[in-house]
This record gives structure tokens, sequence and C-alpha cells, in this order.
């Protein structure tokens, strides 16, 4: 009897912890299509011109530009340093690895006003002026943490004996990272690209506190939120669900696929 009521309570407040998250989705796609006045705050009335003209607010879009800039850029050298790093600390020993791999944890344990507090403190004391270089560097510290966090658990479950197979077949060191490590590697690398482009481009507190005058998505909601969010954003935050959630069904699917076929084999 009492397995029986875990059985359907689990689910149950599973569904209901599901709905909760995803109210707010729901909430910005319908207001995406509110024929809004000066405020966006009530429901007017259906519309698509709002989808057909997503820069139609002031400065929406190039809010949103910042924003991919700064994540197009902070992701990419977060990956490849966090790639880098994190091989180091799986294979190789070296002095201080153990004080490298607490260190890492730290941006990650940090609360964000306190990391975004520091940034500022350590920006004006060499006096660099805030704004785009400020917000790449600052989102580059904290993304760099999820990287190696992310590519380690991924070289740490491969098999050394692959690279030294390589080597037996007169392969060299560069060629057997490019030829067998890498490609193993790239799903942890893509995992830890994807998950630093969403912290960086979602991020509001760091960028708030580094950014200055520069503006990005989430800080023009921010502003916005005051007088109503202009149905633009919510446009422009229903584009980025709707592609991230194609993007996961997508590497799900491929990944699927790809077990079928070698379960056939």
């Amino acid at each position: 009897m009492r397995r029986r009521i875990g059985d359907s309570i689990v689910p149950t407040f599973a569904a209901l912890g599901i709905l909760f998250l995803l109210v707010p989705v729901a909430y910005t796609v319908v207001f995406s299509f509110n024929s809004a006045g000066k405020t966006n705050l009530v429901w007017r009335g259906f519309t698509l011109d709002n989808w057909r003209n997503p820069c139609g607010a002031p400065q929406v879009c190039q809010a949103f530009g910042h924003s991919l800039q700064v994540g197009l850029l902070s992701t990419l050298i977060a990956t490849v340093l966090g790639t880098l790093v994190a091989i180091a600390l799986v294979r190789f020993q070296f002095r201080g690895r153990s004080a490298a791999n607490l260190l890492i944890f730290l941006p990650m344990s940090t609360p964000e006003v306190v990391l975004g507090a520091a940034l500022l403190a350590q920006f004006l004391s060499v006096r660099v002026p805030l704004g785009f270089s400020t917000v790449v560097a600052s989102h580059v510290l904290f993304c760099i943490s999820f990287v190696v966090v992310t590519v380690k658990a991924r070289v740490s479950s491969l098999d050394p004996a692959l690279e030294e197979a390589a080597a037996d077949l007169y392969a060299s060191p560069l060629q057997a990272f490019w030829r067998v490590t890498f490609p193993l590697l790239l799903p942890g690398i893509a995992a830890a690209a994807l998950l630093a482009f969403s912290l960086s481009f979602d991020d509001f507190i760091v960028t708030n506190f580094t950014s200055g005058s520069y503006e990005t998505f989430p800080k023009f909601v921010y502003i916005s939120a005051t007088r109503g969010i202009p149905p633009q954003a919510n446009v422009i935050s229903s584009f980025m669900f709707v592609l991230a959630l194609a993007i996961v069904v997508i590497v799900q699917l491929v990944g699927y696929a790809r077990g079928k076929r070698l379960r056939s084999r």
C-alpha cells in the first residue's frame, strides 16, 4: 500500500515541479504575442507584429547582439582554456596540482554578488575602463570553472591505453591527441561550451557590476522591468528557449540513433 502511494506521489510532485518551472516560460511566450501599448503588463489582444519586427523596441536588438558577442567570445576562451586545464589536472602530475583543483571550484562556490564586487574593485584599482572587455574577462573567469569540471569528468573516463596504442602505431603525441583523444573528448567539450554560453548569456549580477554603460540583454530586461518588459524582449527570450530546446532534442536524437546503430552491429 505504501509503495503504491509512493509511486503516485513522486510523479505527481515531479509534474508539479516541472509545471512550476514552466509557468514563467509560458508567460514569456504568451506575452510575446501581446498587442502591448506603452507597457506589457496587461493582455491587450493577440498580434503577430512583435514576431514580424522583433527589433521594434528601442535598443532591444542591440542589447541582444551584445549578449551574443560576449557569450560567444567568453565561451570560446573559457572552453579552450578550461579544456587544457582539465587535461593537465587529470593526465599530469605537477607541483600545486591539489591547490589548482581547489582553486577551480572557488568561482563556482563564490556568490555572484561577492564575485562581481571583487572584480569591480580590481578593475577600478588598475583603472581599466568598464565595458565589453571587462564583461568578457569576468564571464571567462566564472565560466572556466564549469568547463573544467565538465571536461575533467570526460577526460577521467578515457582509457590512457588508447593513446599508448596510437603511439605504438607510430603516431606523434600531437597526432594521437587530434585523432584519438580530441574526438573522444568532443562530446564533453561541446557540453561544456553550451553550458558556458548559457551561463554567460544569462548572467546579470556580475555583468551589472563590471559592464559600466555597456548593456547586455539581461541588463536591458532588468532596466525595462519597471515599466513593463517590451513584447519584443519576450520574442527574443522565446526564440532562445525554443532554440535551446531544439538543440537538446537534436542531441538526444543523434545519440539515440548512434546507440541504435552500435547495438545493431
